[in-house]
């Protein structure tokens, strides 16, 4: 087989195996998108239950890296502390040595199998479960096929002198080779950013008899340091916390694999008397048919020993990277845009995120909702024109965000999504642009006290039909607004009820005001203001009420 040949078969499997990674994590996504919600809600500030989540996660969506882009994402949203995201990181390190033993599996047997299993339920089931299925296994057997065409490739080098030469440096048992291979595993998986294509090209290599255990393990640690790449480049625009989380997780992959690094020598005869048979060994075809076990028991070894060594010093490796990485006393706001590509994130994770956004624009609704209040009452701590301003900036705000979330969920729509989470991304989508229409309307009220004075406005005999119905409106949008990030149902035909009641009150107060001009009792720029004040209310009332409807 000549270099072209070798290299365009190699890359060829490698694409397989790609897609079966990703075929295989799409559909475990989907058929545990409620699991991986519900472990991430159960992150408390206890350590042990972020570890497990960040195994529980890794296993479901098989990368790491990942699950560490979402913790991130998820530290920059605010919805998770620094502590809690070292805890879900060291979680991930564990789980992804599940992919490790899955790829050790002997795969000349098994690849055609799993596709012949999986491809009819993907393509003729009925139901979406069924379909989901058989995307697993379909997955699982393009894994073991790619990973046989890799093998198959790397062959011819065996019997390379070149080839041979050149690595005869990696194979050498002295630390400058432990060295070398660990620095040439790093940049590899920089480079690919995937260290469960690396570990794949690794077993690979190894158990076609390329190369031998001693360079894949150090290779593999090596994975291990490259795979923290992919959050780094994620923490870019971040805030500083998110940037706190990727350099704690570099630290500690880096701090892991120096220890292993220094007593290498041992830890491979601690794999080697745990594993039966000789890693090395080379059978007729020769291959060696003991490697792969080899090199996922020392993967697991590592990562979990790394885990529990690190664990009781979560606390001071959370002040370390903060010391690396001072606060530089600028207001940071969190921003969704921030997040990547939400095509690219685990459905449940994404719309956590946008779940958080959607509360978070609540929030600031609310604060807009208490000032106005205040400045129609003429009880403001500040003055009236820098209340009027803060209201304003109020209504930016939500205007960005709305934007901001639109284009995440619309962009999210486009992944193969369950019907649920499509109603959710839409459900979503409705609410933020109805608390939107509240900012723009409370925005109005406020620049209406502007127009004309608001003692002149709300005069002793408007007053109080004014405030009564503004009170009821504020209090049939906190009601229905609490509910928002919630799994409270809501009625809605108590919704529906009041509603109407509210719309018929706004009637009754433009008939008073009507009868009140005619009579000569108010200007017609005040009555307008007025009007302008009542609609506005009214409309709020509208709006919560379609908050409502879209709330799943």
């Amino acid at each position: 087989m000549d270099l072209f040949k070798m290299a365009y078969t190699v890359l060829g499997g490698l694409g397989i195996f790609f897609f079966g990674m990703k075929s295989m994590s799409e559909a475990l996504q989907s058929a545990a998108g409620d699991v991986i919600k519900k472990a991430i809600d159960t992150i408390t500030k206890h350590r042990i239950y972020s570890v497990m989540v960040g195994v529980v996660v890794t296993m479901i969506v098989q990368s790491s890296s990942v699950t560490t882009v979402m913790v991130v994402g998820f530290v920059n949203a605010g919805l998770m502390n620094l502590t809690q995201a070292i805890g879900v990181i060291f979680g991930a390190n564990i789980g992804t040595t599940i992919t490790g033993w899955i790829i050790s599996v002997k795969v000349g047997k098994y690849g055609l199998l799993f596709i012949a299993l999986g491809i009819f339920p993907l393509l003729f089931g009925k139901s979406h479960r069924t379909r989901q299925i058989g995307k697993i296994f379909f997955g699982i057997g393009m894994i073991f096929y790619g990973l046989t065409i890799m093998s198959d490739a790397f062959k011819p080098l065996r019997t390379m002198p070149e080839f041979l030469e050149m690595v005869s440096y990696f194979s050498e048992p002295h630390y400058g080779s432990y060295a070398a291979c660990i620095l040439v595993g790093c940049v590899l998986t920089m480079i690919i950013q995937s260290s469960s294509a690396m570990l794949g090209i690794t077993i690979a290599m190894a158990a076609s008899g390329v190369i031998g255990f001693q360079t894949a393990a150090a290779l593999v640690l090596g994975e291990n340091i490259g795979t923290t790449i992919t959050a780094l480049l994620a923490s870019v625009g971040a805030n500083i916390t998110a940037k706190r989380a990727a350099r704690a997780h570099a630290i500690f992959n880096s701090l892991g694999v120096l220890v292993i690094f220094i007593i290498f020598p041992y830890y491979l005869e601690m794999v080697d008397w745990l594993v039966p048979g000789d890693p090395n060994f080379i059978n007729e075809a020769g291959d060696k048919p003991n490697i792969a076990v080899h090199i996922a028991t020392g993967h697991s070894i590592f990562n979990v020993t790394a885990t529990l060594l690190f664990l009781p010093f979560l606390n001071h490796l959370a002040r370390l990277v903060t010391r690396l990485t001072p606060d530089k006393g600028k207001k940071e706001q969190h921003h969704l845009e921030v997040l990547g590509d939400p095509r690219d994130l685990i459905p449940a994770t994404a719309l956590a995120q946008a779940e958080a956004e959607v509360a978070k624009m609540k929030d600031i609704v609310n604060r807009q909702y208490d000032l106005t209040g205040t400045l129609l009452r003429q009880k403001t701590k500040q003055s009236p024109e820098e209340t009027l301003i803060k209201i304003r900036d109020y209504e930016q705000i939500t205007d960005n965000i709305q934007k901001e979330i639109t284009v995440f969920l619309v962009k999210f729509l486009e992944n193969s999504l369950t019907s649920e989470e499509s109603n959710l991304a839409q459900s979503l989508m409705r609410e933020a642009d109805e608390l939107e229409s509240v900012s723009d309307y409370l925005e109005r009220i406020a620049k209406y006290t502007t127009r004309t004075p608001i003692h002149e406005i709300l005069t002793e005999e408007t007053k109080k039909e004014f405030f009564s119905f503004y009170d009821e409106v504020e209090s049939f949008y906190h009601g229905i607004a609490k509910r928002i990030k919630s799994t409270e149902n809501m009625d809605l035909t108590i919704v529906h009820r009041k509603s109407e009641e509210l719309r018929q009150r706004a009637q009754i107060i433009r008939k008073n005001q009507l009868q009140r001009v005619t009579k000569g009792k108010m200007d017609p720029l005040t009555s307008l203001t007025y009007s302008d004040l009542v609609v506005a209310v009214r409309k709020i009332r509208s709006h919560a009420q379609n908050i409502a409807e879209a709330h799943v």
